[in-house]
């Protein structure tokens, strides 16, 4: 099993160094997963394994033709190369400047809402229930059920006992008259 596996992937090799597209994406398919794995196992980072395994795929489609079937297993060529490209591409990280953790930290935006949002959004909570009080209160229960507590027209037509024709009216006014109320 393990000699006919070898025999197929140094098969698939020999057919990309000769511009087979069809065994690059066999081999790629066979291949990718172990080879990604040791890119991450390297870089213990996802995106930069991610960009790894493609830097040694193009090296692997350029240079097939270097690889000389010697009885060893393909994989540990095909290892080495991923190996030298995480470790390549590890050093140059590495020459960077690292952020202390305190300037990352400072450069993540907060989840939460500033002072100022807050603020804003307080403002624009009053005007919608001031406005719901001034549309009648069929249509603002009817407009409240719907889009604020995520009831469907059907919901709201069957615990109100009503059609739902009647329903999409509420609400269609409902939202004209808020609207106009809002634009004020």
């Amino acid at each position: 099993m393990l000699d006919q596996r070898r025999a197929e992937v140094e098969a698939m090799i020999a057919r990309v160094a000769l511009g087979d597209r069809q065994a690059f994406e066999s081999l790629y398919e066979a291949t990718s997963g172990k080879l990604h794995a040791v890119c991450l196992s390297v870089l213990k980072d996802r995106a930069a394994a991610e960009e790894t395994l493609q830097d040694v795929f193009i090296q692997i489609w350029n240079h097939a033709d270097r690889y000389a079937a010697n009885g060893l297993s393909p994989m540990t060529w095909l290892i080495t190369i991923a190996r030298n490209r995480a470790i390549d591409r590890l050093r140059a990280r590495q020459g960077r400047p690292v952020q202390a953790p305190a300037e990352v930290a400072a450069s993540v935006a907060s989840p939460t809402p500033g002072p100022e949002e807050e603020t804003i959004r307080r403002q624009q909570r009053r005007l919608l229930e001031s406005c719901l009080e001034q549309i009648g209160e069929t249509q603002a229960n009817a407009l409240r059920t719907v889009y604020l507590e995520g009831a469907s027209y059907a919901d709201l037509a069957e615990r109100s006992g009503t059609p739902i024709n009647t329903v999409r009216s509420w609400l269609r006014r409902g939202l004209l008259r808020l609207k106009d109320c809002i634009g004020q």
